[in-house]
């Protein structure tokens, strides 16, 4: 089977492997983890932030940056389309008792003007709005790359009206190697980022959120309190580590085959949509029964989106760090032949 369900699928390499089994550990709740401290350190500094709290996956440091960033009442904006909306199972409302206001932007950008009309005046009726979540690149618009001029843009009209900014960036360095900016610069624009290592970058496990040293210090009494306090994780802690410092520069490959994948795919007389990284959308009046068919033809995909309002729904193709061209190859011609039998 050739698995383009995801980037998460991946197994660790040798080296990653190596890296796990021959990792210094220690009791990371009392801060005794070498291996984490490092790992803490290294990515605080990738993304210009003063310190960095690692945590077993990207939902939790994305609600640990909700929560650390609001109080029980508060207004959350977002994209209405954000990971943290539709596919975090209500947490913001769950573990921080905050609501959430979705706001429209086409390709998951949210424009200043958007976010200006959302704003509520002080009145005791309104909930106070603390918090603008952002998301780069965008999952459910297909690996769209929040534009740096954008995102500094809408961040700051968020900080004109007293807003934080948060950063869901589990494939921020998918933005870094498509665009050649370097990462920190759309941090810059962030008071929290999270970022994820068991994406693209090919750890089994592990997301980090980054901050300032007060905020991080407060998300480490989250952490806690969410369950995400870990003993000696250094083990797993090392794959992340070497993700980070061995498989960022990699990232162009994935995005060249999903190219390959959905010109192929386009020759073949599907409707996909140019990928900007390395998540292919394809367009479908019954994206299920297309999974359907393509898994019967030995190519795994998941659901992008259902069809709404007369118009198609998706289904997504991720190409990743265990996907290489003969797979592409081979997932072009089992998607040509589906397309042949639906023909008939």
């Amino acid at each position: 089977m050739i698995d383009l369900r995801s980037d998460t699928v991946t197994r660790p390499t040798d080296g990653m492997r190596r890296a796990m089994l021959e990792a210094d550990v220690g009791d990371d709740v009392f801060g005794e983890d070498p291996t984490i401290n490092r790992l803490e350190e290294y990515v605080a500094a990738l993304l210009g932030k003063e310190a960095a709290i690692y945590a077993p996956s990207g939902t939790m440091t994305n609600q640990i940056g909700v929560f650390v960033n609001t109080q029980r009442g508060d207004e959350v904006l977002l994209h209405e389309g954000a990971h943290v909306f539709n596919y975090e199972g209500g947490a913001p409302a769950l573990l921080s008792g905050v609501q959430v206001r979705t706001l429209p932007g086409e390709g998951g950008v949210i424009p200043p003007d958007a976010l200006r009309e959302a704003i509520r005046p002080e009145n005791v009726h309104f909930p106070r709005q603390r918090l603008l979540c952002l998301e780069n690149t965008h999952n459910r618009a297909g690996g769209k790359v929040f534009p740096l001029e954008d995102f500094a843009a809408v961040s700051e009209a968020a900080r004109d009206h007293g807003l934080k900014v948060h950063l869901d960036g589990a494939r921020l360095f998918n933005a870094q190697a498509a665009t050649g900016i370097p990462a920190r610069e759309w941090c810059a624009h962030a008071d929290t980022v999270s970022v994820c290592s068991s994406k693209g970058l090919g750890a089994p496990v592990g997301s980090l959120l980054a901050g300032d040293g007060e905020t991080i210090l407060g998300a480490r009494r989250a952490r806690k309190a969410f369950g995400g306090g870990m003993r000696q994780a250094g083990i797993i802690a090392a794959g992340s580590l070497y993700a980070f410092e061995h498989h960022i520069g990699r990232l162009p490959e994935d995005h060249e085959r999903a190219s390959k994948l959905a010109d192929g795919l386009r020759d073949s007389g599907y409707t996909v949509a140019p990928p900007e990284t390395n998540i292919v959308l394809v367009e479908s009046e019954d994206p299920t029964g297309l999974i359907e068919a393509l898994g019967r033809a030995g190519v795994l995909a998941t659901l992008g989106t259902m069809p709404a309002s007369g118009r198609p729904g998706t289904v997504r193709l991720c190409t990743h760090l265990d996907v290489d061209d003969e797979a592409v190859e081979d997932a072009v011609e089992a998607a040509a032949q589906v397309a042949v039998a639906n023909a008939r």
